[in-house]
Order: structure tokens, then sequence, then C-alpha cells
């Protein structure tokens, strides 16, 4: 399984992309390729991104923990790793005292 998220994709791999995935909604595409094609969208991910697309991408794969997260550019969510583990930190809003 591949799932894509991105800020905002070129026009021509947005259109790519949805040869191969659902885009339940805009720039977030979900597919369930075998990891030998997945491994050749993030690929040509790489190769057609530039910085600003801010893309995000969780793949399965076969070992521990189970999936891989790997980022182009500015994604707007950092990543971190705990005890193996790869996790998305999520910006918290700061809520305003009235």
């Amino acid at each position: 399984m591949l799932v894509v998220i991105a800020n905002d994709l070129p026009p021509a791999v947005r259109g790519r992309m949805k040869l191969w995935f659902i885009e339940p909604k805009p720039n977030v595409f979900i597919s369930g390729v075998k990891d030998n094609v997945a491994r050749k969208v993030v690929a040509y991910l790489y190769k057609h991104c530039p910085a600003d697309s801010g893309v995000m991408v969780f793949r399965r794969i076969p070992e521990t923990p189970g999936y891989d997260i790997s980022g182009i550019g500015d994604t707007k969510r950092n990543l971190t790793e705990i005890s193996g583990l790869q996790l998305v930190i999520e910006k918290q809003n700061s809520l305003c005292d009235s």
C-alpha cells in the first residue's frame, strides 16, 4: 500500500498519479500497488516533484514496523523516530484565553 499526501503537485505529476491511485481529497492519493511498483512511483515522485511540492509518502514495507515514511521538501509536518518507530508530529494550535 502507498499513501501520498502533498501540499501542491505539478499538474503533470498529479495527472499521472490519478492513473495508479484514488484521490479521496485533493492531493491525497491512496493505492494498493505492489511493492515493486510502489518503489517506482516513489522514485518518479523524487525525480519530478520540486521541493515546494511538500510530499509525504507512507509506504508499506516487509520489515518491522511495516511502513516507511519519507518526504520531499517542506511537508508542514515533522518526522521523528522513537525506538525505531517513525512518527509524524502534528503542530498544535494554541488556545487563546477569553
